[in-house]
Formats: C-alpha cells, structure tokens, sequence
C-alpha cells in the first residue's frame, strides 16, 4: 500500500490549501473597502481589515512553500527550473508595469504642447516641465539615491557570491549591508517627497512623476522585506551553496528594482525635469 503512494517523479504535485480561496476573500474586502471608503461611505476599518488578511496569508502561504523546500524535499531540480520561469515571467510583467508610467510620462513630456490636446497646453503652457513647477536637482539627493542602490547591488552580488561559494558568514554581511541600504534609500526618498515644491493632484507633471517613482519606492520596500526573509533564513540555517532559489529570486527582483531606477533617474530627473531653480 506504502508503495502505490511513493513519489515516483521529480514533480510536485501539491497538496490541498486553503490560502489562494482565503487571500481572493480578503483581497475583495480590501478593494471593496477601499473604494467605499474613498467615496466616504464606509470605514477605513474595513479596508484596513482587508489589507491585514491580505497581509496575513502571505505570510502563512509563503510559510508553507519554505517548509515545501527545506523540510520535504519537494523543490526538486524540475520544480526549481519552474519556479524560475515562474520569477522570470513576474518580473517581465513588472516591466510592462513601468512601462506603463513611462508612457504617460513621455506622452505628457514630448507633447506637452500638441494642438489636439487643448486641455493639455493649458496646463503644462506648451512646454515642459509645465508652468509653475520647482523640479528638483537630479545631482542632489536623486544622485545620491542612485548611488545607494548601486552599492546595494554590488553587497547583494557579494552576498551571493559568498552563499554559493559557502562562505556564509560573509553573505550574512552582504545581505546586512544591502538591507540597510535598501531602508536608507526610501529614507531619502521620504525626505525627498516631504520637501518637494508640487503635489499629486493639480498638475501633470506631479502625478506622473509620484505615480512612477512612488511604485518605484514600494517596489524598493517590497524587496527590502524580501532580503531580510531572505536574512533571517539564512541565520535558520536555510540555503545551501546548490540550493537557494529563495535568494536568488530575492536577488533578481533587487536588481531589476535597480535598473528600473537608472531609467527613472535619466529620464524623469534628468531628461524631463529641465533646468531646476538654483536654491
């Protein structure tokens, strides 16, 4: 009987969970409570209340797959090379996400006074940046951001050039140094958006440039947690030189994050925010 049910494959065939119907119940709530609320009908309890379900079964969901790989031995090679092009085919979809942003931005940059769009020339006054707007000084603070998450980029590298050569004490540094540097980024970028001279609304040139950055900066956060998982595995004793896909999933969403803001920096802060007032 033992042996009509041994695993004969390399491929896991997963067993039954409840967190995909439980996330879709309070990713509902959260999008439902979030727009009554918006339109002052409801709570913000209830969009809150939403967002910590949301919150709550990723952790226990993402529990689950790290138990999956390091106690049942079920990411076998085959399931590994999925998981991949399951990480690769995420971020291709990220990009198309920014893509997004750099669209409207560069609609609104390179015809800022097209003739069609009437409404347009009133707002920006045919050109760009648009009437009334103090941008800031992309050899200032924007530079120096730039230069943080550089650096975090070579300590993420050393780290995982450590962990496969099994030097983990090193990697433990590594990941220390880019998690920091992953925090004193969206510190600066805090600071920044406390101080800038335009908001959201009223002005194109403030929605697109918060809406691209902003996703930036959360997607700077969302891989600031994803290292320090990835940190406090590895003081548990996971990954092994052969065997930690966790961290390099972690590590190609940091340096795409990277890359995305060397676009950010030349074309938003440099290309399309003119010449700054001097201060």
């Amino acid at each position: 009987m033992a042996e009509a049910h041994a695993k004969h494959h390399d491929y896991h065939v997963v067993d039954p969970s409840p967190w995909p119907f439980v996330i879709s119940i309070f990713a509902f709530v959260l999008a439902i409570g979030t727009v009554f609320w918006m339109h002052g009908q409801l709570t913000s309890l209830v969009a809150i209340a939403g967002f910590l379900g949301v919150l709550y079964t990723m952790i226990v969901w993402w529990r689950d797959i790290i138990r999956e790989g390091e106690y049942g031995g079920y990411h076998t090679r085959v399931v590994q090379f999925s998981l991949r092009y399951g990480m690769i085919l995420f971020i291709a979809s990220e990009v198309m996400f920014f893509v997004a942003w750099f669209w409207a931005f560069f609609d609104a940059a390179l015809f800022a006074g097209e003739a069609i769009n009437f409404t347009r020339d009133e707002f920006t006054g045919g050109h760009w940046p648009p009437k009334g707007i103090e941008t800031f000084n992309p050899w200032h603070l924007p530079l120096l951001n730039t230069l943080i998450l550089l650096t975090s980029g070579t300590t993420l590298t050393w780290a995982h050039h450590a962990l496969v050569h099994g030097d983990r004490q090193s990697a433990k540094w590594g990941l220390w140094l880019t998690v920091a540097l992953g925090v004193l980024f969206s510190m600066c970028q805090a600071y920044e958006y406390a101080h800038a001279s335009f908001s959201f609304s009223g002005n194109i040139y403030g929605a697109t440039f918060f809406m691209a950055t902003g996703f930036h900066g959360f997607h700077v956060i969302v891989g600031t947690i994803f290292l320090a998982v990835c940190l406090g595995r590895l003081y548990a004793g996971h990954f092994t030189p052969t065997h930690h896909f966790g961290f390099e999933a972690a590590a190609w969403y940091w340096h795409f994050v990277d890359v995305v803001w060397l676009f950010l920096f030349t074309f938003i802060y440099v290309w399309g925010g003119g010449v700054p007032a001097a201060h």
